[in-house]
């Protein structure tokens, strides 16, 4: 038996689920622009304890996001998983958060699924999953034209999904092969199935050396005096 907590905070959307061997027994998240993870993370987790009626002790892994997305929330999401992990002396998970979005496409007719988040300017973070859900192309930070993807669209129908293909849109839909879905976010609820197919492969991180996937550098924007 596994019971593990889930722990998204990559982008806007702070998500807390806990899942016994991938089924979801609570689920708590909410999606704001205003980045409340380092207030509200603590207690969610509490939360989606005491709905499933579950003890810290009962616990036998954390997952948590492992990016690419904000630095901060990032940061945020990492720092509670280790803490977790070292206290309860309990396995670390990590889960690759544009998969976790390509999850939420299953059932789709379509031949290519690319999950796209927002970056600075016209960059999105993207990779490429074919209908087998099996990732085809790396992860990459790349900057939207009007030949983004276009090897796929040349091969089947392609669902671009997620914060960044409000970026893709008028650059792509003049091909009709291209589908966007601009409502899907990063949850914990899709990582309940992933992070417990992690645990039963032992495919497990180092809590003292893991670090999330930035994909870039943090830059630090100084504020434009008066």
């Amino acid at each position: 038996m596994a019971i593990i907590l889930n722990l998204e905070t990559a982008t806007t959307n702070c998500s807390v689920s806990l899942a016994k061997e991938g089924q979801l027994l609570a689920l708590k998240e909410f999606d704001s622009a205003s980045f409340s993870h380092a207030e509200q993370l603590h207690l969610f987790i509490e939360d989606v304890l005491k709905e499933a009626e579950v003890s810290l002790k009962e616990v036998n892994a954390i997952a948590v996001s492992k990016g690419p997305g904000s630095y901060t929330g990032l940061r945020i999401g990492v720092s509670a998983a280790k803490g977790l992990c070292f206290s309860l002396d309990i396995p670390l998970i990590a889960i690759a958060t544009l998969e976790s979005m390509v999850v939420q496409s299953i059932g789709d007719s379509i031949d290519f699924v690319i999950p796209v988040l927002d970056a600075r300017r016209m960059e999105v973070y993207s990779c490429v999953f074919d209908k087998n859900m099996k990732e085809i192309r790396e992860t990459k930070a790349e900057i939207i034209d009007e030949n983004s993807f276009s090897e796929f669209a040349a091969k089947g129908k392609v669902l671009l999904l997620g914060s960044g293909v409000e970026k893709c849109i008028e650059m792509l839909s003049v091909n009709g092969n291209f589908s966007f879905n601009t409502k899907v976010i990063p949850s914990s609820k899709e990582m309940a199935m992933l992070s417990y197919k992690k645990f039963k492969e032992n495919n497990l991180e180092n809590v003292a050396y893991f670090e999330p996937y930035y994909l870039k550098d943090f830059v630090l924007l100084k504020k434009k005096k008066a």
